[in-house]
């Protein structure tokens, strides 16, 4: 008998707060679904700000506060709630001083694991390390030891991070994302039939994956 598998894709910026939420509720959701052996998730890349210059990073809160027209108290506030958020899933997020950049290498490295099958592990990486160690995913030295820590090869992480691979990958998969009408993340779309915006309630994915392993007759 043939392995049934539903395909999952995630598209996610590793900088974004909505992403890593939403990540932890899709793994909760896979929990209390009954097929979860038979899901396969495939990261896919959207960088939010991919006009950031490389090998520079600014302030998160000045970021925010110009992109959405507000103060940077109110940016501070608005830091202060995700990170209360966070706290009720289960998750520390250190915001205070937060810096924002390029992440076009960190998905470069992301489709280098998916290669590999480590691509959950290294997202997982990359997110705590950002979000709750403060550390930085910006710079090589610090991508290859996270890159390193999540299972991949030093000398394949070194070989993407000093060349340009996968950087038609990640365009392919915003392209996509483009024709599919997303506009911010997370998205899951769960095998190309049904998308799942924002980072809902784990109950309402599991609702999406119960429904469409029903309508596929399985």
């Amino acid at each position: 008998m043939l392995t049934v598998t539903m395909e999952v894709e995630i598209w996610a910026d590793v900088v974004c707060p909505w992403c890593y939420l939403g990540k932890r509720h899709f793994e909760q959701a896979l929990d209390s679904f009954g097929h979860a052996d038979k899901v396969q998730v495939v990261y896919r890349s959207f960088e939010l700000d991919p006009a950031a210059p490389r090998g520079v990073t600014k302030p998160t809160v000045e970021v925010l506060a110009q992109k959405y027209g507000m103060s940077p108290d109110r940016a501070r506030q608005a830091q202060q709630q995700m990170a209360e958020r966070a706290t009720a899933d289960g998750l520390t997020f250190r915001l205070d001083g937060l810096r924002s950049g390029n992440t076009r290498d960190a998905h470069r490295l992301l489709h280098l694991a998916k290669a590999s099958g480590r691509q959950g592990e290294l997202m997982e990486r990359l997110q705590q390390a950002y979000f709750t160690e403060q550390d930085s995913i910006f710079d090589h030295e610090a991508l290859t030891r996270l890159a390193v820590e999540a299972g991949l090869d030093r000398a394949a992480v070194a070989d993407v991070l000093t060349s340009d691979r996968y950087s038609d990958h990640v365009e392919t998969d915003q392209a996509m994302a483009a024709s599919l009408g997303a506009t911010g993340v997370p998205l899951f779309v769960v095998d190309r039939r049904y998308g799942i915006s924002g980072a809902q309630p784990a109950e309402t994915i599991t609702g999406v994956l119960e429904r469409a392993w029903s309508e596929a007759g399985q």
